[in-house]
């Protein structure tokens, strides 16, 4: 079955650095260069280069990178039938710093990502017969996020939901409309009020999140690992031990397998494993999109971690 990524289309433009800048500093850098990315996007890629059928729903500007954008996600197997290319405004452009510890700071201008609307809402609907689930982020408008989440749980399609960048007004309304709800600590921590950093406190706010509607709750924590909440059991995924190159796109690359283990049956259980695998193969390489495994590469680093590959 497919599954439908409704969500923000970006360019990234990435400098290396050493560290980050001071205020009012200028330091040189490593490298600069240019991918694809933004977190609808990157998870349309992260699904398709795993195998699994895939529609992405989201806007471009021709003022900007939007042909590019289409051929990348066309290149990566993404289905962009329902990609609306806006005349009057640039493409969405993510402007990535990334240090040598392979952490990043990201500043995202929205561009044509800040004009979807319920047109694409209604793209969305149009897709959702024959769709195992539908991916939200919080990179587009906030109404059309839950307008979405609307219409897919009224058809009966699991409503994933990644909830970044991290804010703390979501609507109320929102939280029971989704299936699986997958914050990193920040995104974490914003949501339930409190700071989430390790096992303990994040159980807490998977607690939380459950508490607000949520049917299951996952809670990222990098190189921690995994904490996922279900009204039935609480339980822990450890991370995969890599070399972190970038963390760019690893938590889009989580939800990528996330979502591709359940589109292929099996439990959340081993989606989450899945998305922790995802995760980390993603950090080992530089870039958004070119960093997100291929069902090759996916399937070898799960043989060698001895997991199930479905």
């Amino acid at each position: 079955m497919t599954v439908i990524v409704f969500g923000s289309i970006n360019i990234d433009l990435v400098a290396t650095a050493p560290r980050l800048p001071l205020p009012g500093e200028t330091l040189l850098g490593h490298h600069f260069f240019k991918a694809a990315g933004g977190k609808g996007a990157n998870q349309a890629v992260a699904l398709a280069k795993l195998g699994i059928p895939t529609q992405i729903v989201g806007r471009v500007g021709a003022q900007g990178f939007g042909t590019e954008l289409i051929n990348s996600l066309q290149a990566a197997g993404v289905q962009t039938e329902n990609v609306f290319m806006d005349e009057t405004i640039s493409s969405g452009v993510a402007i990535i710093t990334v240090y040598d510890a392979g952490e990043n700071q990201i500043i995202v201008i929205p561009g044509a990502n800040g004009r979807v609307n319920q047109e694409d809402v209604t793209r969305v609907s149009r897709l959702l017969s024959g769709s195992s689930a539908l991916l939200l982020q919080f990179e587009i408008p906030m109404f059309a996020v839950v307008a979405a989440a609307q219409v897919a749980t009224e058809a009966g399609v699991t409503v994933i939901l990644d909830p970044a960048p991290a804010q703390s007004d979501v609507p109320d309304e929102l939280y029971p409309l989704v299936d699986i709800i997958t914050p990193n600590e920040v995104e974490a921590g914003q949501l339930v009020g409190f700071p989430v950093s390790g096992q303990e406190s994040a159980k807490k706010a998977a607690a939380q999140l459950l508490k607000k509607g949520v049917k299951n709750a996952i809670v990222k924590l990098g190189a921690q690992g995994v904490v996922c909440a279900t009204s039935d059991e609480t339980f822990f995924v450890p991370a995969f031990p890599v070399q972190a190159v970038d963390t760019t796109a690893a938590g889009d690359a989580f939800n990528g397998g996330l979502a591709a283990a359940l589109s292929q049956g099996l439990s959340l259980h081993q989606a989450v494993v899945w998305g922790a695998a995802a995760g980390a193969l993603a950090a080992t390489k530089p870039g958004a999109q070119p960093s997100l495994p291929d069902r090759l590469a996916f399937d070898a680093f799960l043989k060698e971690k001895r997991v199930v590959s479905g």
